[in-house]
């Protein structure tokens, strides 16, 4: 590993992009905003984005398609539709490094689901380091490597499998309950 504190902070940002549970829309066109993850970007580049982040269909319905005005902090688009245009802004960057911090948590079903295989899509094209922070745990049950951090710290690591294995591990628990909600439902 590296010390961080050696780290040139301009040159980590340039390789990370990071999707959050509240993305940022600025004001501008649904294509400006996906285009801020790469200046320059061409249409096309801009529409292949849209794409793998399962959003051109919805973008292709609005009258004014990727010149649709979304609004100050993106009001005039839903919560689903304001993360996949997040998603295909990160998509655009093509970071080495990508950071979805519980970008499916405040979405209903259709719209988590929607967004989940965008995700699903972005990761299975292994070319980058994806973390993930989440509490619903679908969204991380693929994940090569789950890190449980607890009270700070990593508690355990490894795979669905092999954390589901642990006898009353945190992971193991987590996956317990949440399938009783879901099956209280």
């Amino acid at each position: 590993g590296h010390d961080l504190k050696s780290l040139n902070v301009q040159s980590l940002r340039q390789h990370i992009s990071i999707v959050s549970q509240e993305p940022v829309l600025f004001v501008g066109t649904i294509g400006e905003n996906i285009a801020t993850g790469k200046p320059g970007a061409t249409q096309e580049e801009i529409e292949e984005a849209a794409k793998k982040a399962n959003a051109h269909d919805f973008i292709m319905q609005f009258p004014d398609k990727y010149n649709t005005a979304v609004g100050d902090r993106g009001v005039q688009v839903s919560g689903g539709q304001k993360q996949r245009i997040a998603i295909a802004r990160a998509i655009i960057r093509d970071p080495a490094i990508l950071l979805l911090d519980e970008a499916t948590s405040a979405l209903d079903n259709e719209s988590e689901r929607i967004v989940q295989d965008s995700l699903d899509q972005l990761l299975k094209l292994k070319r980058r380091t994806t973390i993930i922070v989440a509490h619903r745990l679908s969204t991380v049950r693929n994940a090569d490597v789950i890190a449980v951090v607890d009270g700070g710290r990593v508690a355990e690591q490894g795979t669905h499998d092999e954390l589901i294995g642990i006898p009353n591990g945190i992971y193991a628990n987590l996956v317990s309950r949440q399938m009783e909600t879901c099956s209280e439902r």
